[in-house]
């Protein structure tokens, strides 16, 4: 694998302010503007800093021209990058200020927040509970057994993530299965390549099970940077403290709506939004008059945790917790009756009078996971069954939803066809992958109580599908907004498969100037596999013979010598050992650097999206990877074919 040289500053304290992917991009924009000298002068920076993502739609170009004239009187100044960085902080923390100013209401969600450098500072209290959930879910394993317990006084936890190998750990707790722990490297020490390999894995199965890891990097996993590593680990324990908050995994939560359009809301709310539903019914029962709307804010006093636990566990019920006007006491007797429930890992009595979001969301969850007081009513369990989709339709669904989500757009979305209705979503999504296409003085934001303003942004959805030359015979935006599944799940294929292969046209040069199709790439993966000696070939992305898994272990070995390892491979012949090639597969692919969101199940019954997906990404590696020695794809190799590189293949269309 290919060395990392991150952005080098020599300011310590300046350094820590920024992630690497940061620093890359604001390096990026000082080039632009500096002269030969390798220095920018200060008249020429407002119109590039108020693009700056934190800065922009916040301070304009005028704006930082009177900031920047407050310190310097002379435009003509010239500044290096180290000074650029330090102006940049100072304009971030202005626009941080005049966004407090405005009131902007913020998100407490962990998934929803982007990782910014705005505030570096991290909660001591959150730190201690997530080295407690480490320490009680991975006492056990072999390899860090060694290391725990974690003592949360120190920066014994930011040292053991250095090696990588605990926040995969922490990932097949939260979701199990996702990481194929073969696939990590567990040497008691580690050399440079193999630490940059796990934390690759970890960073690309983060985003595989919904993570957002827009802003962090690698090297700043090597780094240990404490406010990205508890950012993330936050959001890795959350997934797993949420998963069961759906009707696939808990069909008793039918029980709090009242009819099937209900139930439709219900599947469409996003996990935290679940549980403020489940608490608010318990209350309501209890005879509890306040609405809690939030994890923070509305816990503070402590009245809502004293009714939900009296009414989840009478057995242990008290009016002391109530009777107490100090909310510090109450807290503490809060946290006394939780205890006999043996929920009392994430918060301290401190934190829920200071409504700690984060905090006060985990210990939620883990009471609905102890005592969630449903009850099975057959009835309506069986019909939130009927709701479910077939198995390839979910997941499809999920491979959708999380790629969208790992673009870093605006919107974060929990259910893929109930989000993209109102159209907004997949106008962001064509804004990042098609920039400019989108007019956006044409487009509503949601809410949107107008329906007809929803089929406006899908029809313009519709329409920039068809400038890319997508294939949407008699599709129309109204077909989006009605949730038409099919077309729905037709259409974002199309739209991926579009972005791998415009990803590929910016390597064009391997191919000589032309464009890439689905051929080439079935034709590269063929010719890589046989110039590294091995037999296996393919004759589609529908081929049977791909189920095992092996061809995909042997293409990724060809171009990457190292990543596979052979004495953990099977033959392929049973059921059972193509799903542990293909799951081998899967985390081998992401350890090498490939965003992928596939299932063991794609390679398994060949789901030839899926497959072109997995195939297409290792091909974009290779040729990313490969500057040193250029690899390019032979004349003869480029598909003659009239065929448009955005256009669905073997027939395949949205209205199909």
């Amino acid at each position: 694998m290919s060395g990392f040289v991150g952005v080098v500053v020599s300011d310590q304290w300046l350094h820590s302010q920024f992630t690497q992917v940061e620093l890359r991009g604001l390096h990026a924009n000082f080039v632009s503007t500096s002269n030969e000298s390798g220095k920018a002068t200060l008249g020429n920076l407002p119109p590039v800093m108020c693009k700056l993502k934190a800065l922009k739609d916040i301070l304009s170009a005028d704006d930082i021209s009177r900031i920047l004239s407050e310190s310097a009187t002379d435009a003509t100044e010239e500044i290096d990058f180290e000074s650029f960085l330090r102006l940049y902080l100072d304009l971030q923390g202005r626009a941080t200020a005049k966004l407090g100013n405005t009131k902007l209401k913020t998100s407490s969600s962990f998934l929803k927040a982007r990782t910014t450098t705005i505030r570096h500072n991290i909660s001591e209290s959150e730190k201690a509970s997530y080295v407690a959930h480490i320490n009680s879910f991975l006492k056990e394993d072999k390899f860090l057994k060694d290391f725990l317990p974690i003592d949360p006084s120190d920066n014994a936890l930011f040292e053991l993530v250095k090696g990588g190998v605990v926040l995969c750990k922490l990932i097949n707790v939260a979701v199990p299965g996702t990481i194929d722990e073969r696939a990590i490297n567990t040497k008691k020490v580690l050399n440079p390549w193999e630490t940059n390999e796990n934390h690759t894995l970890c960073l690309n199965s983060a985003k595989a099970i919904g993570c957002t890891v827009v802003n962090i990097g690698t090297q700043d996993l090597v780094e240990a940077r404490p406010h990205l590593v508890v950012g993330l680990i936050s959001q890795i324990i959350k997934i797993q403290l949420l998963a069961d908050l759906n009707l696939k995994k808990t069909p008793q939560l039918v029980e709090l709506v009242e009819d099937s359009k209900d139930v439709e809301e219900l599947l469409g709310l996003a996990p935290e939004k679940v549980l403020l539903k489940w608490m608010n019914f318990h209350l309501k029962k209890a005879g509890y008059k306040k609405q809690v709307n939030n994890f923070s804010s509305d816990l503070k006093d402590g009245e809502a945790y004293a009714h939900l636990l009296n009414a989840l566990a009478p057995e242990h019920g008290t009016t002391n917790t109530l009777d107490t006007k100090d909310p510090t006491e109450r807290a503490n007797l809060i946290i006394e009756q939780a205890e006999k429930l043996d929920c009392k890992r994430y918060v301290t009595p401190q934190d829920i009078v200071e409504g700690s979001p984060n905090l006060n969301l985990a210990f939620v969850a883990q009471i609905f996971q102890h005592r969630n007081g449903l009850s099975v009513d057959t009835k309506k369990i069986s019909f939130a069954e009927m709701m479910e989709d077939d198995a390839q339709t979910s997941r499809e669904e999920r491979c959708f939803r999380l790629w969208i989500n790992s673009l870093g757009t605006d919107t974060y979305i929990n259910n893929l066809f109930d989000s993209v209705r109102t159209g907004w979503v997949l106008l962001e999504v064509l804004d990042k992958i098609a920039p400019g296409s989108v007019n956006w003085k044409q487009a509503t934001k949601p809410p949107i109580k107008m329906p007809f303003r929803k089929v406006e942004n899908c029809n313009q959805v519709i329409r920039i599908g068809k400038e890319l030359n997508f294939s949407l015979v008699n599709v129309a935006g109204n077909d989006i907004v009605q949730g038409n599944k099919k077309l729905i799940l037709a259409f974002l294929w199309q739209l991926m498969r579009f972005t791998m292969l415009q990803l590929l046209k910016n390597l064009r040069f391997h191919a000589q100037g032309k464009e890439i199709t689905d051929a080439d790439i079935l034709n590269w993966a063929n010719k890589k596999v046989k110039s590294a000696g091995r037999k296996s070939q393919i004759d589609s992305f529908k081929d049977k013979n791909l189920s095992n898994g092996m061809f995909f272990l042997e293409l990724l070995s060809a171009v990457e010598p190292r990543v596979v390892n052979w004495s953990v491979v099977t033959k392929g012949e049973t059921d059972e050992d193509k799903k542990l090639n293909a799951t081998y597969t899967i985390s081998v692919a992401r350890k090498l650097g490939c965003s992928i969101f596939l299932l063991p199940e794609d390679i398994i019954e060949v789901n030839q999206k899926m497959i072109l997906t997995l195939t297409a990404s290792i091909m974009y590696w290779s040729l990313q990877h490969k500057a040193d020695t250029p690899e390019t794809i032979p004349e003869e190799d480029i598909a003659a074919s009239d065929e448009s590189p955005a256009a669905p293949s073997d027939g395949e269309n949205a209205s199909s």
